[in-house]
């Protein structure tokens, strides 16, 4: 299916482009193409580009005052053969502790959708999820590829508080609270590394394109790894894609 893209105005200074509504690896790779090729061309009336799962907003400094204009000039821009630096994407591996001292929501899990806990384990960490963008709080990974087993819908009643580094399902997705916050997911388990670090120069390691891996570790290893990151001698695993 050839890959259908809309534009809008979206306000005084912005342009929403838009793709099909799916969550896919062919809609991802297109969007951050078109995301690279106009940080690659933008002049300085573009201040910034924002890439969702299937969407780019484009925020301009000025109010746009002709849209068909502005229009052209993106679909040249998507069109062109620009060259655009290509970054190397990773695969993290994240430690995760499913003990049920984090892992709240485990035991309804177990009830609703007649998997142990220990089968819910299983297939939410033997997956490799892909970043497909960053949001709705610094360091808060989008990731696409859960199973389908694990499908299970947002609570009726969210939570006034959720800690910091959990790990939770919510409808077809998963990913890490990287702060304290509220929140209406599913809360599986708890991830000692820190998500979003403004202390240093990228504060979120993780970009699109990349993969996370989650790794079951026990409780003790939890504490250990926590001591680690708190004496700044951790270091986060990672491998290139191939």
């Amino acid at each position: 299916m050839p890959i259908k893209i809309t534009y809008k105005l979206y306000g005084e200074k912005a342009i929403l482009i838009e793709w099909q509504k799916e969550i896919s690896t062919k809609i991802s790779e297109d969007i951050l193409m078109f995301a690279s090729k106009i940080e690659t061309k933008k002049d300085i009336n573009i201040v910034d580009v924002i890439a969702a799962y299937n969407s780019l907003t484009i925020i301009f400094k000025d109010n746009i005052l002709d849209f068909e204009k502005e229009i052209h000039q993106l679909k040249t821009i998507y069109n062109s053969t620009v060259k655009t630096f290509k970054k190397e994407n990773f695969i993290w591996e994240i430690p995760v502790c499913y003990d049920l001292q984090f892992g709240i929501d485990l035991q309804e899990m177990e009830k609703k959708s007649g998997l142990s806990i220990s089968e819910i384990v299983k297939l939410h960490s033997e997956k490799l999820y892909r970043v497909y963008f960053i949001g709705f709080l610094p360091g808060f990974l989008y990731l696409g590829g859960l199973n389908k087993q694990l499908f299970f819908d947002r609570k009726a009643n969210p939570r006034l508080k959720v800690a910091k580094g959990a790990i939770a399902i919510g409808g077809n997705q998963t990913g890490v609270y990287p702060t304290e916050t509220a929140g209406g997911w599913n809360i599986i388990g708890n991830s000692p590394v820190d998500f979003f670090d403004i202390s240093k120069e990228n504060p979120c390691f993780a970009k699109p394109g990349d993969f996370i891996n989650f790794k079951a570790i026990s409780l003790l290893e939890y504490q250990h790894i926590k001591n680690s990151i708190y004496k700044k001698t951790y270091t986060l695993s990672k491998y290139p894609v191939k």
